[in-house]
């Protein structure tokens, strides 16, 4: 009869290469979420760089531009979430957010338990610490958005025993980033790795080959431990 099995002659050599060395980390999922204002669409080339590289479980997610409460679109992204881990069967995932999305990522990470689902957030020109250009639009979310709002206090009080590992990328010309060094992270309790880029417009951030290439090398990156960044449960642990 036919004879079935997996083949790889049609792949890259990329392809292969992360395969062979890195098939853990490849299989995790991994979540883009975009900023305020904005859709998925934004990281139709970030998702084919990832492909590209051999990530296999890239997911995007909606939120609706009339969204007006951070808090909330955080309860959906949890939600959203679940689906995810529920239909790959990983424990964990990775999330790539840009703007706004990092914002309500974070949150989720770090006020709502999200910590024990999200193995790595990325974060791509989000204001972590608020931005002074929210002051000029008068909305619900856009206040939640200033500097020092009651959101803001809330999101950066010390998050002792996070389990995700938070990487910022962000640009000393970031123009809805004000101050621009809003844009990377330093919060109690939570590992963080800030990337500055120079020169590099906001709306450039997700679409950037070389911002595509640290992504993928740091998500097929080993924890400090040796651990993979994958989180399915280890086959040794189970008892027969």
């Amino acid at each position: 009869g036919p004879r079935h099995g997996y083949r790889i002659e049609h792949l890259s050599p990329v392809q292969r290469g992360m395969l062979v060395n890195a098939v853990t980390e490849v299989g995790t999922p991994i979540l883009l979420l975009h900023g305020f204002a904005d859709n998925h669409s934004i990281f139709t080339l970030l998702r084919r760089g990832l492909l590209r590289r051999g990530f296999s479980r890239v997911f995007a997610m909606n939120y609706s531009v009339r969204t007006k409460d951070v808090r909330t679109a955080a309860a959906q992204l949890a939600e959203e979430i679940e689906a995810i881990v529920e239909e790959t069967g990983f424990e964990r995932i990775h999330i790539v957010a840009h703007s706004l999305g990092g914002v309500v990522a974070r949150y989720y990470v770090t006020r709502l338990g999200g910590d024990e689902r999200i193995h790595t957030l990325v974060t791509l020109g989000s204001p972590h610490y608020g931005t002074l250009l929210a002051h000029l639009m008068p909305t619900s979310l856009t206040r939640q958005l200033r500097p020092g709002s009651g959101l803001m206090q809330e999101l950066n009080q010390p998050a002792p025993g996070c389990r995700t590992r938070v990487i910022t990328f962000w640009s000393d010309t970031d123009e809805a980033v004000l101050p621009a060094v809003s844009g990377s992270l330093h919060q109690e309790g939570v590992e963080t790795t800030n990337i500055r880029l120079r020169g590099i417009g906001h709306l450039s951030l997700p679409i950037l080959p070389s911002v595509v290439h640290q992504i993928a090398t740091r998500l097929t990156q080993l924890d400090t431990e040796g651990t993979p960044t994958a989180s399915v449960t280890d086959i040794s642990t189970r008892t027969a």
